[in-house]
């Protein structure tokens, strides 16, 4: 906790934003994070609530309230330190997560909840400007070698565990950069990517050897995923090579759209467009697929099409409409309702904020066109009753659309990868394998673990780290059971 009545004293503030009028003429991140004074003040906001359901409402249950405690004394060095504990990467977390501890905040019930989100981008961040943030090499090496499929949050964090107590392990990346989502997805103006490569060197220092340009498996993805890869492992070679495999490649099986006219030119998934757009601000080619003096339509209200809104803006976009399926959400959530589990309710995204009509409870009946390329979406108002979708009658309607955008979420892992390992599934098409128990992230396959979005489906950063970290626990005893009670300092799970 803070000061004892800083929740009554104090008001939270939020980070500022970079005008939309500034910010879109470039990709860097617009925010600002708290001053060193703001932050203590906000950390006082932390009021002694007895219990605090922020720590379960953390996936990687971050110890909130003794790290807001710490800032609200200036005792920076030590809240990182309990940062750390929990949270491979808080300038990941700190940047892009959606924040369901503030939405479990105690405060929250009838004010605003601590900002939580913004007292931990300050801590990171005033670590790595004060040289806190260093490699955490090993004293011993166990002689162990592991092999961890896929260089997104969850493969970094579980490789970054391992490497700490002593396995040799070795990332194998089908990109040319590591990073996955975080780096080709989300765009640079939420998260510069220079924050990953900084935390990559950290890494190599702690012993983890990438492989990028490394595709592992036997049948070839679809074109629907891209794949940046110039060499292929076999599963087969890895599992003879390794005392253990991790697969950690997320859920990258986009949602398709099957109705007449998706086959127009103009009509695309989501990371068509936007992978593309951050391998141009890397400078390595030009996004071919542009939105400069369009109508972009993009279609699904969840974070993807908000990032495809944000970068449509910036290309210059002559009119953005994105279309929900489900019914707009209220404004404000039913507290004594939901708390503290996180509400369904209207969020209004930065990029949302810089130009965007947004509409709800719309369907797709057809894209239309001429000489092979869309010029017009044909839509549908539907109802919703009792959790059942109909078309309302005579409510067909017709929209401008150059450019389509399909943000409509994930399905499943790609199929071709888990099909190689021979990796049984669940009803979803994601690896089976629990999340606890004696057999805890492990698969059908000896030695074969999954962790992140493959796993468990598609999800958040934050529960990619956590099943990440988690994993990697599950490996170490499955490598060292012979080794658990050694005397020697506590393993960073």
């Amino acid at each position: 906790m803070g000061k004892v009545t800083g929740f009554m004293e104090f008001e939270r503030v939020d980070e500022t934003y970079e005008a939309p009028v500034k910010r879109l003429h470039h990709y860097k991140e617009f925010v600002a994070a708290l001053t060193d004074e703001e932050a203590k003040v906000q950390g006082a906001r932390c009021m002694d609530c007895g219990i605090p359901f922020c720590n379960s409402g953390c996936p990687v249950n971050n110890i909130i309230p003794d790290f807001n405690d710490l800032v609200f004394h200036n005792d920076w060095k030590n809240a990182l330190d309990v940062l750390q504990s929990t949270n491979n990467f808080p300038e990941f977390t700190g940047r892009i997560c959606p924040a369901p501890c503030e939405a479990a905040c105690t405060l929250g019930i009838n004010r605003a909840p601590v900002g939580i989100k913004s007292i931990e981008h300050a801590i990171i961040d005033k670590g790595w400007e004060s040289g806190w943030v260093k490699p955490q090499p090993p004293k011993t090496k166990t002689g162990k070698k592991i092999a961890i499929v896929g260089g997104g949050p969850a493969g970094m964090a579980a490789a970054q565990q391992l490497a700490r107590v002593g396995h040799d392990v070795t990332v194998f990346e089908k990109n040319d950069r590591v990073g996955g989502l975080l780096r080709y997805g989300i765009p640079d103006f939420k998260m510069e990517k220079w924050l990953i490569d900084r935390r990559v060197e950290q890494m190599q220092a702690e012993g983890v050897t990438f492989e990028t340009g490394v595709y592992v498996g036997k049948e070839a993805m679809g074109a629907e995923v891209k794949n940046y890869s110039n060499k292929t492992v076999s599963p087969e070679q890895l599992m003879k090579d390794f005392d253990a495999v991790v697969i950690t490649g997320g859920a990258e099986q986009p949602r398709d759209l099957p109705v007449p006219g998706r086959e127009l030119a103009g009509v695309h998934y989501a990371l068509e467009f936007l992978i593309p757009q951050n391998k141009e601000n890397a400078g390595d080619f030009k996004n071919e697929i542009r939105a400069t003096d369009k109508h972009v339509v993009v279609i699904g209200g969840g974070d993807t099409g908000s990032d495809c809104v944000g970068t449509s803006n910036r290309h210059g976009a002559k009119q953005i409409t994105q279309f929900e399926l489900l019914p707009q959400p209220p404004e404000v959530e039913n507290k004594p309702l939901v708390w503290p589990y996180w509400p369904t309710k209207l969020r209004t995204s930065s990029s949302h904020e810089e130009g965007c009509e947004r509409d709800w409870s719309v369907g797709t009946k057809r894209f239309e066109g001429k000489n092979g390329k869309v010029e017009k979406l044909i839509g549908v108002r539907l109802e919703w009753k009792d959790g059942k979708m109909s078309e309302v009658p005579n409510s067909e309607f017709e929209i401008k659309a150059d450019l389509v955008l399909l943000a409509m979420g994930f399905v499943s892992p790609v199929q071709q990868i888990l099909n190689a390992f021979g990796v049984e599934k669940d009803a979803r098409g994601n690896a089976k394998a629990t999340e606890d128990g004696q057999n805890a992230y492990q698969t059908n396959v000896p030695k074969v673990f999954a962790a992140g979005d493959m796993r468990r489906g598609q999800s958040l950063v934050v529960w990619a780290i956590r099943e990440g970290r988690q994993c990697a626990q599950a490996v170490d005893q499955y490598l060292m059971l012979s080794l658990i009670h050694i005397s020697e300092p506590t393993r960073p799970y």
